[in-house]
């Protein structure tokens, strides 16, 4: 599915590509040399920032691609927003497409941190400067900007120690429902495995051993598979990890089908709203909060300082917050 987002409102392509049009022949064309502030404080426009996420079907993607819409009209740009649909090839067509359209900035949330690394070299080879947001690429020869991410391996470690928490002085077994092909998941998976082994090394603990590691595919439907394989492969299972919440939220559907769902502690990650609502209601344990509207904003502001000629490091990393049902309970968004 592909959108379009022009000062924060989002089209479909198919319906929208007449307005771009419009749009373009008005005066708001990509190639347009900059142009300053006008006096009014309206601003006018510089060109285009092309973002290609990983799903829109997750909202945590759509609100990176809001803020970086709102941020990045506030310094006169226009983003054009598509969606890979976890399909690298898509993906790699839609980077063809920003370069023939000659936009400012490519911003990519990769589908797959490895073979993504074509589509990079050749927004390289045009000059067009590419940034990484949420989801960094591993690709040797491509070159990126900076990445700018959640510290996905704190947040790994946050929700190991919701789990050790959760589990308290009995301990137990605990899987993880992964997905491989992604960066941030990986940092998440490491951190808390890391957190895991210290508790474990600590003298006087109750020992928590991951029995197990399956591939969820970051999505709903994926989670339900891994976690249904789980349970009937470890009917003593007391905790599950799932590296982002629609997959935690799939594993709690099979727990709740193979009526175990009071029996098994499940911790999240992301903090998206469907997922903090779950923590309300005791069907995730905890989520760390991730903060995809900073992310969007800070990709912008990378973009203006990389524009000004500053020099920028190679990642910037934003940390997660442990959203717990004290939290939820508290959550103004929630009543």
């Amino acid at each position: 599915m592909n959108w379009i987002v022009f000062g924060g409102v989002a089209l479909r392509r198919c319906l929208g590509l007449a307005l771009v049009g419009a749009f373009l022949l008005a005066g708001c064309g990509r190639t347009d040399p900059p142009r300053d502030v006008a006096r009014d404080g309206a601003t006018t426009n510089r060109g285009t920032i092309a973002l290609s996420v990983l799903t829109l079907t997750n909202p945590f993607f759509k609100q990176i691609g809001d803020s970086m819409a709102e941020e990045a009209r506030q310094h006169g740009y226009d983003v054009w927003v598509t969606s890979g649909d976890f399909d690298v090839a898509r993906q790699h067509h839609q980077v063809k497409d920003f370069i023939v359209k000659k936009v400012v900035a490519i911003v990519l949330t990769p589908c797959d941190s490895v073979a993504i690394g074509p589509a990079i070299q050749e927004a390289n080879a045009a000059g067009i400067p590419v940034f990484t947001a949420d989801i960094a690429c591993l690709a040797p020869g491509a070159k990126v900007v900076t990445h700018i991410a959640t510290d996905n391996y704190g947040g790994g470690k946050q929700a190991a120690r919701a789990i050790i928490e959760a589990l308290g002085d009995t301990g137990g077994k605990v899987a993880v429902i992964d997905h491989k092909a992604i960066e941030s998941c990986l940092q998440r998976v490491k951190g808390f495995k890391e957190m895991i082994e210290k508790h474990n090394a600590t003298p006087g603990q109750p020992p928590i051993q991951i029995v197990a590691e399956l591939p969820g595919g970051a999505a709903k439907e994926g989670g339900f598979r891994a976690a249904e394989d789980l349970l009937q492969a470890h009917g003593d299972l007391s905790a599950i990890f799932s590296i982002n919440d629609p997959s935690a939220l799939g594993a709690r559907a099979a727990m709740e089908k193979a009526g175990r769902a009071d029996r098994i502690v499940l911790v999240g990650f992301d903090g998206s709203p469907e997922g903090r609502a779950a923590v309300k209601a005791g069907k995730l344990y905890a989520s760390p909060t991730q903060f995809p509207d900073r992310i969007g904003v800070e990709t912008v502001r990378a973009f203006i300082r990389y524009s000004k000629g500053e020099a920028l490091p190679n990642e910037m990393l934003i940390p997660t917050a442990l959203y717990r049902k004290a939290d939820a309970d508290k959550d103004p968004t929630l009543r």
